[in-house]
């Protein structure tokens, strides 16, 4: 094993599940990227890159570094790891093309992309405006909310729900089911039994979405299910279980990401009033403003087979941002890394910075400002997503 001991006192840099990994992941990763940037992890047997070029290098390279997670060491290690899994929820995490090598990826990206295209995305734009003003129309005015579940996470699981075409009165099964598959994915360490959950939750998702996939083959709609099911790229096309799996990626996905960006928007504007009333006052600021939220927060580490990709250590780098410790919402010159880089870019970011710019517009309009009420913002133990435990908010009503 490499040695790769560091002069960091009282810091265990292996221990990514540690309060100060989880609840402080800037200083963290920004205090294992002075000491040892290129750190070999003992815990995950693998490296930890948090240096911005070296990170941005990593997502490049798709031919020098594969990204199948199911071949090679790690998927021996989450078998290993993940003893009860049973072959439904391995067989559809490994149809997850954001986690495959071309060919493979290539194709199945394309076919997608014909249907989740940035241009469909865009033409959702007014259906997101009024139902940002829906949901901030009902939010209680100086009393106590839980703003995550009263605004951050109803906004995009209605938004993926109705471009997938999947019916809305089953969101909360949608959230419950996206939170057991996280625990796998995001390596919830708490959970031991989170595989079996997960395994549960994959094989509901399946019975829940076939009857729809196979509905929208005979009859097809004006929805994104409908347009997985029929898109053709020359002779090619997905198969049901493609389209399954990755219907089922994009509603875990085109949720938990929102949900955390807006939320974690909220805490940074409360730490820094000069930024809210910066974005009160400029129409328009709000493009600028989510590319800021997503540089400060969004994922913290994409694992590439033995290599993982610290992204909020890379956001934080001098070397790719000037004034990185500032939270500047008219940072122009913002290359940020939360949705990766190269091929493996995140398909769904154009509906997130949609959905995102659509609510913080809104907010800054309508509220003099938000006051979190939480002592102190804590995040779930998780190793690659930046997700809040909670955020209890009071609103306050501009004066007229």
């Amino acid at each position: 094993m490499p040695d790769s001991a560091v002069d960091a006192p009282g810091v265990d840099f292996d221990d990514l599940l540690c309060d100060r990994a989880v609840n402080d992941p800037v200083a963290f990763y920004g205090a294992l990227r002075d000491h040892d940037p290129v750190h070999f992890n003992s815990w995950w047997n693998g490296w930890v890159l948090t240096r911005y070029e070296d990170v941005a290098w990593a997502f490049r390279s798709h031919e020098q570094l594969p990204s199948d997670r199911f071949e090679g060491p790690w998927g021996d290690d989450f078998a290993l790891r993940e003893k009860n899994v049973r072959d439904v929820l391995f067989d559809v995490l490994s149809k997850f093309f954001v986690w495959k090598d071309p060919p493979y990826h290539t194709r199945v990206r394309t076919l997608v992309n014909k249907a989740f295209s940035p241009k469909s995305i865009e033409l959702l734009r007014p259906r997101v405006h009024r139902l940002v003003g829906e949901l901030v129309d009902e939010l209680p005015i100086d009393e106590p909310v839980d703003f995550l579940h009263r605004f951050a996470f109803h906004l995009p699981v209605v938004v993926i729900s109705e471009y997938l075409g999947i019916p809305t009165e089953s969101r909360e099964l949608i959230k419950d089911w996206s939170d057991d598959l996280g625990a796998v994915i995001f390596v919830r360490g708490q959970m031991s039994d989170r595989a079996q959950r997960a395994e549960e939750a994959v094989e509901a998702m399946i019975d829940f979405l076939r009857p729809i996939v196979r509905d929208r083959k005979r009859n097809p709609r004006d929805d994104l299910l409908s347009g997985l099911a029929l898109v053709e790229e020359g002779r090619d096309h997905l198969t049901e279980e493609e389209i399954i799996a990755n219907t089922i990626l994009m509603v875990f996905a085109g949720h938990e990401t929102t949900m955390n960006l807006i939320g974690n928007g909220v805490a940074a504007f409360w730490h820094h009033p000069d930024q809210w009333r910066r974005l009160q006052s400029l129409p328009g600021s709000e493009r600028l403003a989510v590319e800021e939220i997503l540089r400060l927060g969004g994922k913290q580490i994409a694992a590439r087979d033995r290599i993982l990709l610290v992204q909020i250590a890379a956001n934080h780098a001098p070397a790719g941002f000037d004034h990185p410790e500032r939270f500047d919402i008219g940072r122009v010159r913002n290359r940020h890394l939360t949705f990766g880089h190269g091929i493996h870019t995140c398909i769904g970011a154009p509906l997130a910075r949609l959905e995102a710019q659509e609510a913080f517009r809104q907010l800054a309009d309508r509220f003099d400002r938000i006051d979190v009420l939480d002592d102190r913002l804590t995040y779930h133990p998780t190793i690659i997503s930046g997700s809040l435990t909670g955020l209890h908010v009071a609103l306050r009503q501009k004066e007229n």
